[in-house]
């Protein structure tokens, strides 16, 4: 096991190192001067200069790489040129929004997706199957911006059941103030009692979370079908109903575990789909998450806070991985050997 981690953190850093030298010559090849934007376009030769000697701009290219790498790992991600905070410190104020929102609706297609995988493959080929893979392919093809447009135009406009933007009720800033601790308002409000902004969370969370999780719910759903059906042809499904064990039986207790590796794969993949996703879904909704701080970072060519957002969903991305290759090792010893 510990050879196995080993291995996983190595390719975990070499594709960090990877995403800080690619992050780093995408900030050199945007358009437009940095010292500009920072100091501003009336600024005077001397305050462009000092701009540029602050961010190193006059150095070579391989010393403005080492002293961007060494900034990195001390924890300085650079000054936002439109907010004039540390990027940092605006990602920490961000991000817990977006996880939040991905993080629920994850919850929420993996509740879904798997045992809709698993009734599918229970009755192949008749109707809860057809019906199943049916309801799949639409929550994987229809855009999503057009199923935000419409769940808020009918749950939100015409029947009035949930809000139509926002993460809570602002108006509870006054009356039941939240203590902050993570960041993230759902949790927060939990761990200090704050029932009335924990219940706000929660019904403005309803709709943006269907729509993000309406993807990977789908995807799981179809994966964890056909993993669970050639999983139910190996000799350890045959086993189980030779020894009389009923089809779903089979399924759930001999057939489902190993299915789940791919499954495990799978669900890596679709939360990083699910974070970039969450950005034009925040916009919609108007949820206060790395969408916005993106979106407003890109229309001022912020590049280092573009270059903040990118570096920081690349190192959840590859942490996510790193947590599910180790689920994986647990669920089915075998993969360690890899």
């Amino acid at each position: 096991m510990l050879r196995h981690l080993a291995r996983r953190l190595g390719q975990a850093l070499l594709v960090v190192a990877g995403v800080v030298v690619l992050t780093f010559a995408v900030m050199r090849v945007v358009p437009g001067d940095p010292a500009v934007a920072f100091a501003g376009p009336k600024a005077t030769p001397e305050q462009l200069a000092a701009a540029r000697e602050r961010f190193g701009l006059d150095d070579p290219l391989p010393a403005q790489l080492l002293a961007y790498v060494r900034d990195l790992v001390t924890g300085d991600w650079g000054i936002s040129l439109r907010t004039r905070q540390p990027v940092r410190d605006d990602l920490a104020l961000a991000f817990p929004a977006s996880l939040e929102l991905v993080g629920a609706a994850l919850l929420l297609a993996i509740a879904v997706g798997i045992p809709l995988g698993v009734l599918a493959a229970r009755y192949k080929t008749k109707f809860p199957d057809f019906g199943v893979r049916l309801g799949s392919m639409l929550a994987v093809s229809v855009p999503v911006f057009w199923l935000a447009l419409a769940l808020q135009t009918l749950f939100a406009g015409a029947l009035g059941w949930f809000p139509v933007a926002g993460e809570y009720d602002a108006r509870l800033d006054t009356t039941s103030p939240l203590t902050l601790w993570t960041n993230i308002t759902a949790v927060d409000a939990l761990i200090t009692g704050n029932w009335p902004i924990l219940t706000s969370t929660l019904h403005h969370l309803v709709l943006p979370a269907l729509v993000v999780a309406a993807y990977p719910a789908g995807v799981i759903a179809q994966m964890t079908r056909a993993a669970l059906i050639e999983e139910a042809g190996q000799d350890h499904a045959r086993m189980g109903r030779a020894l009389g064990f009923g089809e779903t039986s089979v399924l759930t207790r001999f057939a489902l575990r190993p299915a789940l590796n791919p499954v495990l794969s799978l669900i890596a993949l679709v939360f990083a789909y699910a974070l970039v996703n969450g950005f034009l879904v925040e916009a919609v909704f108007n949820w206060p998450g790395l969408g916005r701080y993106a979106a407003e970072s890109i229309r001022s060519l912020d590049t280092p806070a573009i270059a903040g957002v990118t570096l920081l969903v690349a190192l959840v991305y590859v942490l996510v991985n790193l947590v599910v290759d180790l689920l994986q090792g647990l669920v089915d010893p075998r993969v360690r050997v890899r």
